[in-house]
């Protein structure tokens, strides 16, 4: 008898820990169409029905020195080997402005926009970047890994 009492006391606790755990820093974006963007940040509780585990799809749209080999590369590099993701980066324009579609676990997508939303700050880069804007998608699965498309040639 005070063994099954001290089990239910026990589910009881851990049922109170997970529910009440918050994962914080999961981004939520606000997107503005002026000069300044601006980015909230969204807390949560574990008991919701967000699995940082679920596999999603986002397309983030990005403004700068998106053309230059560099960024392109440093693009790459975080996507594909830093945080395992599968997607495209659309091809160089005339226009400072890629569009980026990536997927794989939410908490890696996630963090793939966050690093993408600190630009210039602590990506190395001496040249500018901004996040536009970032559109939840369904994830399609046409991806094997994480491609940089190049420029078309004309013939």
């Amino acid at each position: 008898m005070q063994s099954s009492l001290a089990i239910q006391t026990l589910m009881l606790l851990v049922g109170l820990l997970v529910s009440s755990s918050v994962h914080a820093f999961a981004p939520s974006f606000g997107v503005s169409h002026a000069t300044t963007n601006r980015f909230t940040t969204s807390i949560y509780a574990a008991s919701s029905d967000v699995d940082p585990q679920e596999v999603i799809g986002k397309t983030i749209t990005v403004k700068g020195a998106v053309n230059g080999g560099y960024v392109r590369t440093c693009i790459k590099n975080e996507a594909s080997q830093m945080r395992r993701l599968i997607g495209a980066m659309s091809p160089p324009g005339d226009d400072d402005i890629a569009t980026i579609y990536v997927e794989g676990k939410r908490k890696m997508v996630d963090g793939f926009v966050r690093w993408c939303a600190k630009g210039t700050e602590k990506i190395g880069l001496s040249q500018e970047l901004e996040v536009v804007e970032v559109v939840d998608e369904v994830p399609t699965g046409l991806y094997d890994g994480f491609y940089v498309k190049l420029e078309e040639k004309k013939a």
